[in-house]
């Protein structure tokens, strides 16, 4: 996401725009919180994570429905419109040489962003020690909305256990938007959330998964989950939905379903294996429900996505 530009116009590091939005939520007397309301009344969907970081001049709105939120903030701090959106640079290009390859680099955070993370819901030894359990199988359902946001995930995990008396799994979740806020995780069958923690900055989400009983070694477990997010406006997903993968799977589904109607022209699933290895696409066919899915036998380390025109 876009930082705070260099050159004139800065103060302790904050932005032109962050200074005058400050001053404009310091006139108004309105709290952040009471801010947001205001922002989700009139139908626009904005953290107070994200207010509090524009003001302070830790990042800058970039992407369209961000830019659409300043003109609103503009009414509600009743200061003159445009007086705000002005003072923002044009947005990065989102297509050609400008937009993220899909798949072209795995979203692992550093250990100084995940590890504090790990500690707080109690598995400080996650990314060190053998896993006792193995994903055998995993499926995930992409729903696209209307406005090209990703509405909800929902994933289906069949585990494996290599020791005895496993009864939980820990999700990493990373939302690639940060400025949207987290998505509210739900358990749907054999699983209940328990210990979470997030990192608003990131957008990076970890939670336990309890599982409605423990199971001993070579026994499977079937959880299903759902991270629904907040809108319209729904997270801009940057036309990709995938999935980084530490250790192997024995097969992955990964399904995109797109609003009635809003299908795009051309999808193309990708793969990555390790750090280092080859970018490898080829084109997809789109269903006759506005949907379209990749299948991986056993894949990872590495990246598996999906992404769309």
């Amino acid at each position: 996401m876009a930082g705070s530009a260099a050159g004139d116009g800065q103060d302790g590091g904050r932005t032109e725009f962050a200074i005058r939005l400050r001053a404009a939520i310091a006139t108004s007397g309105l709290s952040l919180d009471r801010i947001q309301a205001r922002l989700r009344a009139r139908g626009v969907v904005v953290s107070v994570t994200a207010l509090s970081y524009w003001q302070s001049g830790k990042r800058q709105p970039e992407r369209q429905s961000s830019l659409s939120a300043v003109r609103t903030l503009e009414e509600i701090l009743d200061v003159p419109a445009g007086s705000l959106l002005g003072l923002l640079p044009p947005p990065r290009p989102r297509g050609g040489a400008g937009k993220r390859q899909a798949g072209a680099e795995p979203m692992s955070f550093p250990r100084e962003v995940l590890q504090p993370l790990l500690e707080k819901v109690g598995a400080p030894y996650a990314l060190d020690r053998r896993q006792p359990l193995k994903m055998v199988g995993l499926h995930d359902l992409c729903e696209i909305a209307a406005d090209g946001g990703q509405r909800a995930v929902t994933a289906r995990a069949v585990f494996q256990a290599v020791a005895d008396g496993q009864d939980r799994w820990l999700l990493v979740y990373t939302q690639d938007d940060p400025e949207a806020g987290v998505p509210e995780l739900h358990a749907v069958r054999n699983c209940r959330v328990g210990r979470a923690e997030i990192d608003e900055a990131h957008g990076l989400l970890v939670s336990e998964l309890l599982f409605d009983q423990p199971i001993n070694r070579g026994e499977t477990h079937l959880i299903e989950y759902t991270l629904t997010n907040s809108g319209p406006p729904y997270p801009e997903c940057r036309n990709t939905h995938y999935r980084e993968f530490r250790r192997p799977v024995r097969e992955y589904l990964l399904e995109v379903r797109f609003a009635p109607g809003t299908a795009p022209g051309r999808c193309w699933q990708y793969s990555r294996n390790g750090a280092g290895g080859t970018l490898a696409r080829r084109p997809l066919k789109l269903d006759g429900a506005d949907g379209v899915h990749a299948v991986a036998f056993d894949f990872g380390p590495g990246v598996f996505g999906i992404d769309w025109d």
